[in-house]
């Protein structure tokens, strides 16, 4: 059996399913990626999927329906997608064990 691509912490699918209920109009999810940007060379992206795009994986956890964007699978494979609430920073968070490295500020990554 494959494993999923991302999976979601308890907070994170509690957070995900609040946000979701709380929009205005039909959305199938969240989609998550990862785009060329800050001094690491890539950063996270979470948004609301209105539908499914060609060649998404599609991950469905603890009542969540996450599509991952086809040119982020290879750079999320295996990492745990998770929620905080802390002094420093409120949102989304992923544990990947393909990181290298991170910036100073932890906005965006390298593998």
């Amino acid at each position: 059996m494959t494993p999923a691509v991302i999976t979601l912490t308890d907070a994170a699918a509690d957070r995900a399913r609040h946000l979701m209920a709380q929009t205005d109009k039909p959305i199938l999810g969240l989609r998550v990626g990862v785009k060329s940007r800050g001094c690491s060379g890539l950063s996270y992206f979470v948004e609301y999927a209105e539908d499914q795009k060609k060649f998404e994986d599609v991950v469905e956890e603890k009542g969540v329906r996450i599509f991952i964007e086809p040119s982020a699978t290879m750079f999320l494979l295996g990492s745990e997608m998770d929620y905080v609430e802390d002094t420093f920073h409120t949102g989304f968070v992923f544990n990947n064990p393909n990181e290298k490295g991170r910036c100073g500020c932890g906005e965006s990554f390298h593998v």
